[in-house]
């Protein structure tokens, strides 16, 4: 057990409507998150004595956000450089804060125009992915991970329009997803490929808006359990990789397990970082939930339904992953035991167990 393990809780969550052109700067954005956060927890926002965020040059720094707040008092607060690795693994650093005893009330946030504004389709994801391979972007590079994932499991485009269209069917019901029409197969092969194998549905969306979380010493409510954070040579540096399609759940599965003391089958609700379709079933078999030969009957049969139940990044929004840990939240609060969430960066990521 990581000596944090139980001594944090998640007490409130908020969100900002998701759209494609919010028209608000990426500060309004944290601040109604913010505020919303302080408010399903309780208190105020002036309670509050650490915030962190992830970002990559694309958000509100912390310390205008606490401004904007009205926090005179700011203790630790810390702008993290990072997408997606953050979105589990920033639960760990709130969690090490509050056990050190530096901080009694942190927020969490995460702000950004993805579709108005700065879009990670422009992002790179490092210097050898245009002077070695000639990659231009994140989709062409994971792609070809896609590719190679698809050929050695005999996965192909059914499978991947299985994941896309049971995650348009979980958002039917919730109210902030911006896809929640049914995607049938014939209409999923008719969309045009961004890289093969991945079409447009196959991607997340690029999403304007923000989330937030207030993690506390002293509130009730969801318990972090176990935060890892990790990686080594695969898709995201393919020159040094044994296995090119080692996503970072191949390095930090075995660590959470063994911090956590849990089992994958203790898991009744799981939040994968769906940032492309092929991402599911790699995290499923990675972190032990389905084995590599059953993935195919096991998607097509839709037994994944429990797996990103309010839509994941592919149809609910894309706010860098934190919007799956604020998921997780209303799971645990509505009567589910042990949530898994990750944060998906390539080779290199994080993941958190959360128990009601």
């Amino acid at each position: 057990m990581q000596p944090f393990a139980g001594r944090a809780a998640v007490a409130g969550i908020g969100m900002t409507a998701l759209s494609r052109e919010s028209g608000r700067t990426e500060l309004e954005l944290a601040v109604e998150a913010c505020r919303a956060a302080c408010a399903d927890a309780g208190i105020a926002p002036r309670e509050v004595d650490t915030v962190l965020s992830y970002h990559m040059n694309d958000s509100a720094p912390v310390v205008q956000v606490a401004r904007a707040l009205g926090i005179e008092r700011l203790g630790w607060h810390n702008d993290i450089a990072g997408g997606g690795t953050q979105a589990a693994s920033i639960l760990g650093d709130a969690a090490m804060l509050i056990h050190a005893g530096l901080a009694r009330n942190i927020m969490i946030f995460r702000s950004l125009n993805g579709r108005s504004g700065k879009r990670m389709n422009t992002v790179s994801t490092g210097p050898q992915e245009r002077f070695t391979y000639g990659l231009a972007g994140p989709i062409p590079l994971f792609a070809l991970a896609a590719t190679r994932y698809l050929h050695d499991t005999g996965l192909a485009e059914e499978h991947l329009h299985a994941v896309v269209a049971q995650s348009r069917d979980n958002a039917k019901a919730n109210p902030r997803a911006l896809r929640r029409e049914p995607l049938a197969l014939a209409d999923y092969l008719a969309r045009p490929y961004v890289c093969t194998p991945l079409r447009t549905v196959d991607c997340c969306q690029e999403t304007d808006g923000a989330c937030a979380l207030v993690v506390s010493a002293v509130l009730d409510g969801p318990r972090v359990r176990a935060v890892v954070r990790g990686g080594g040579p695969g898709c995201s540096s393919m020159d040094r990789a044994p296995d090119v399609t080692a996503i970072f759940s191949a390095y930090v599965a075995p660590m959470l397990w063994e911090a956590s003391g849990l089992r994958p089958s203790d898991v009744d609700v799981a939040l994968p970082y769906d940032a492309y379709s092929w991402l599911v079933p790699r995290q499923l078999e990675d972190f032990g939930l389905v084995e590599r030969g059953d993935l195919g009957a096991y998607l097509l049969e839709r037994r994944h339904a429990w797996i990103n139940p309010h839509g994941g990044l592919l149809s609910e929004g894309y706010v860098h992953g934190l919007n799956n840990v604020a998921q997780a939240v209303r799971e645990l609060r509505g009567g589910r035991e042990v949530a898994l969430v990750t944060g998906f960066g390539g080779s290199y990521g994080s993941a958190a167990l959360l128990t009601r």
